[in-house]
């Protein structure tokens, strides 16, 4: 349906404006004038040519699905209608294509279909774990309490991320400024310092002849070098998703010496927010365990709770086939083992995620304060070494007139 511009004046003489979807104008005006808006002007929406181009549409960021979620919460809290907090929603939605989907949603409401199939036709936007405790939330009549759950859930869940970002973001950028450094010295520099010491004449030092030789070979080829890093990303690109593939690297990941301890810190924090909000909605562990394998993030990580689910099916607690997989510390199975044992596994679960987002963000400081150094001398081991080699012959001829 069309989206419409309109403005107008309430009882109280209270100017307002806002957006409504509608068959046609005269709805909009019908609508408007029973909430007791008078003066109304009303004008369709002109259509963005942007909506209809996939790489300028936009698309749905963790940020909108958690403020999304956290006003939704807030006004079905208050006793709002669902549909007319959707139509709220939707119009005071800042990202065009979000907005596009919550009147859809609307209006597939509108029509008698239940929220959880209407969220299920989006599972780009809406993943496995939202719809299931949304499922959970209106079979048991506490949507509200379900979105509070769910609001505080992705809160959390988006700051671990960010955490993580944070902490691959300082190397990579140091690396990606090693590698325009070097590239501005072997293409542009380089050949500088070249044509001084053909003029000189002699032999050159080693070192001096080699970085020499490489800006030559940079300057002639240097579309070959960028045709093999394309190579060589697309090849890990594949073989990453190839199931082998992506078993070898995300084992490799887990045991890694600076970065694998925190992401094992972070696939625990994950697994135990994730389940305990599961089990805390209602949701059965069996069905908790299938998705939060899902949501897992690491193909290691996945196969360890799917094999503790089978397991479970076959009589056995949780706590034990957590033990065999070795990636779950003593500590943590032995306070899921008191859950258990207590009726209370999705509290432990809960202090469990507070102490391990406690380690993540100890490990994340710890891992710059150990990269800062090597970083640094890596940076300046390279380019202090390629300006010292160039150097060199400038020594050699100093020391013989001297």
């Amino acid at each position: 349906m069309p989206v419409f511009l309109w403005e107008g004046t309430t009882r109280r003489d209270e100017f307002k404006k806002g957006e409504m979807e509608a068959a046609d104008e005269l709805a909009v005006r019908t609508l408007l004038r029973r909430q007791g808006f008078k003066s109304i002007e009303v004008r369709q929406k002109p259509k963005d040519l942007m909506e209809y181009v996939p790489f300028l549409a936009g698309r749905v960021k963790e940020k909108d699905i958690v403020v999304f979620c956290r006003i939704f919460s807030t006004m079905i809290n208050a006793g709002l209608p669902l549909i007319q907090c959707l139509d709220l929603l939707a119009q005071q939605e800042q990202n065009k294509a979000f907005a596009k989907i919550i009147r859809a949603i609307k209006e597939d409401i509108e029509g008698g279909t239940s929220l959880t199939d209407a969220l299920r036709k989006y599972p780009k936007v809406f993943d496995e774990l939202f719809v299931n405790l949304i499922a959970a939330g209106e079979a048991g009549g506490i949507l509200d309490v379900i979105l509070g759950r769910l609001s505080i859930y992705l809160e959390k869940a988006l700051k671990l991320k960010r955490k993580v970002k944070g902490a691959m973001t300082y190397p990579a950028a140091v690396l990606l400024i090693s590698f325009g450094v070097v590239a501005l010295l072997l293409l542009k520099v380089i050949p500088v310092f070249q044509q001084m010491f053909e003029g000189m004449g002699g032999e050159l030092p080693g070192p001096t002849q080699m970085i020499i030789t490489a800006s030559e070979f940079a300057q002639s080829y240097w579309w070959g070098i960028l045709l093999v890093i394309v190579a060589i990303v697309m090849a890990f690109t594949w073989f990453y998703r190839t199931p082998k593939g992506r078993w070898v690297v995300d084992s490799a990941l887990l045991k890694a010496p600076v970065f694998g301890p925190l992401l094992n810190k972070v696939a625990i924090a994950k697994f135990s927010r994730t389940l305990a909000t599961m089990l805390g909605s209602g949701v059965p562990i069996l069905d908790g365990l299938s998705i939060v394998s899902k949501t897992a993030g690491n193909v290691v990580v996945e196969d360890a709770l799917m094999k503790t689910r089978q397991s479970i099916t076959e009589g056995r607690s949780i706590a034990e086939p957590l033990a065999e997989t070795k990636i779950f510390p003593q500590m943590v199975v032995q306070m899921i083992a008191v859950g258990e044992a207590t009726g209370a596994l999705d509290s432990m679960l809960n202090k469990i995620a507070d102490f391990y987002d406690d380690e993540v963000d100890a490990a994340v400081d710890a891992m710059t304060s150990l990269l800062e150094p090597i970083m640094m001398v890596f940076l300046g081991g390279v380019v202090g070494g390629m300006i010292v080699a160039m150097y060199l012959p400038i020594f050699k001829l100093a020391s013989v007139v001297g």
